[in-house]
């Protein structure tokens, strides 16, 4: 009897247990997860609302940025803007395109030829009308820029353009490079904007002057021989 009445002692002990974990357990979940009612909700929405269309249309619109209110670097003195319009133009954009009537003779030049080169090609452009395009500024400088090319210019009147994407345009590698665009060439589209077809124009390259380029494309291009003929009696009526 003792035996038994030890058991179910143990019993009702082990079940005290685990109605008392049990118990536990219900209060542990019920903080964990606790219950959401509908005036929750409502007083989320109140909190976080969102903006009505009359409360944004009082939002001041941003204005635009103030270009005059940027810094402005140093130059150390006025830009001879004088120079600039006698006929070197470095803000001019892609010549060769049509644009004008006529043919266009253009003489590619970089700053790293010997002066007296660039300046016997500026004297042989000058006489026949043609523009010389540079690809880039002298030291990144338009001051700097003029200031060479003023010097090197002196009293002709010839223009000169600064256009990097002509070089792309035309494939120019080398320089000093030759480029006559036949009167009327049509224009297509490429990577640099507008391209001239290959058959539109013609191309020389070499430590050669302009008449000699322009004798080449009247043998070689007879499609614009008579552009190339045109330009050198220019320059043959600008000597005497």
């Amino acid at each position: 009897m003792w035996a038994i009445d030890h058991v179910h002692a143990w019993f009702r002990a082990q079940a005290s247990t685990l109605m008392t974990v049990v118990a536990l357990l219900h209060a542990v979940a019920a903080t964990a997860q606790p219950t959401v009612t509908d005036a929750d909700i409502e007083r989320a929405r109140q909190r976080h609302r969102m903006p009505t269309e009359a409360e944004l249309a009082r939002v001041p619109v941003p204005g635009g940025p103030r270009i005059d209110a940027l810094p402005q670097p140093a130059t150390g003195g006025a830009i001879d803007l004088e120079a600039l319009a006698r006929g070197f133009d470095a803000h001019a954009g892609q010549p060769g395109l049509p644009g004008s009537t006529g043919p266009r003779l253009l003489v590619f030049v970089s700053f790293a030829m010997p002066e007296q080169a660039i300046t016997r090609l500026l004297d042989q452009a000058a006489r026949a009308q043609a523009t010389v395009v540079l690809r880039g500024l002298v030291n990144g400088s338009i001051r700097d820029t003029v200031q060479r090319m003023q010097r090197l210019i002196g009293s002709r009147s010839v223009a000169v353009q600064i256009d990097p994407q002509a070089f792309d345009r035309f494939s120019i590698l080398r320089t000093p490079s030759f480029v006559l665009v036949r009167d009327g060439a049509a224009t297509l589209p490429c990577a640099t904007g507008m391209c001239i077809a290959k058959e539109q124009f013609a191309l020389a390259a070499g430590d050669v002057s302009l008449d000699y380029a322009l004798r080449f494309f009247e043998r070689s291009t007879p499609a614009i021989a008579r552009d190339a003929s045109s330009f050198l009696r220019r320059m043959k009526g600008a000597t005497r």
